[in-house]
């Protein structure tokens, strides 16, 4: 179960050394090659980070190990560490060839005309995600349902039924992924929201797409966040929503260019 996080880990040069982070109410964010965020899990409170005081100069790499730690905090400031290198411009440019990523506020609506009349399940209650109830068949599955939402266990059952499933990155911290991926394998699945990866190694595992964040000013984002910064406030002119899709994976790897 553990191969996926392992492949992220790797994915890590062992040269590169943690410059920055912060684990504030709503997001963790760590700085290397660029600045990575996972959501800071809101069921931690009581808990610590392991070593808080000593990051800033450990691996890279040894900080993103720490997503396979049971503490939620610790597994959050791994993802963030994670995300430090894969979601900066160079390493995407890398992954998924010169092209940029297409820019967009919303994956639903980048992917709306394919949703029309299907089964749509969603793990993870996204902000403004009731408009697709008008078009689709939709099931939204939550740790902590909202009026209308089925609790996560039912993914279980029903996921398998499903045509799209779009799956929020925190599935990583949780460790409920892998599994999540087994049960979509009959669907086509993205994974989103800012804490997630934009790796190929999401789409060699079953994901179709990858929309995650670019941090493109990260002193006006470090200084949200330590303010106790949340959702709307992560969201401006300082970050950039990205979607890639499998295809552009494999046109990266063979240097297709344009």
């Amino acid at each position: 179960m553990w191969e996926l996080y392992d492949e992220l880990i790797e994915s890590v040069p062992a040269d590169l050394a943690v410059e920055e982070c912060v684990a504030g109410l709503h997001w963790t964010l760590v700085r290397s090659a660029g600045t990575g965020a996972a959501m800071t899990p809101p069921f931690a409170h009581g808990m610590s980070v392991t070593a808080a005081g000593r990051l800033v100069g450990l691996p890279v790499r040894d900080l993103a190990a720490r997503i396979k730690s049971w503490n939620p905090l610790d597994a959050a400031l791994g993802l963030a560490a994670i995300n430090s290198y894969v979601n900066t411009e160079a390493q995407l440019a890398r992954a998924f060839g010169p092209q940029p990523g297409r820019h967009t506020a919303n994956i639903f609506d980048a992917l709306r005309g394919q949703l029309r009349g299907r089964r749509v399940g969603i793990v993870g209650h996204f902000r403004g995600v009731e408009s697709l109830r008008e078009m689709c068949d939709l099931t939204i599955f939550e740790l902590a349902p909202q009026e209308g939402d089925l609790p996560a266990v039912a993914c279980e059952y029903l996921l398998p039924s499903m045509e799209y499933v779009f799956l929020t990155g925190t599935t990583l911290l949780n460790k409920t992924l892998p599994r999540l991926l087994e049960l979509c394998r009959g669907a086509r699945v993205a994974i989103a929201g800012p804490s997630t990866p934009m790796s190929p190694v999401l789409l060699a595992r079953g994901a179709e797409w990858v929309a995650g964040t670019v941090i493109l000013d990260p002193q006006v984002v470090f200084r949200q966040i330590r303010e106790g910064g949340g959702h709307h406030d992560f969201a401006g002119s300082e970050t950039q929503m990205r979607l890639y899709a499998r295809g552009d994976a494999l046109a990266g790897a063979r240097g297709v260019t344009g």
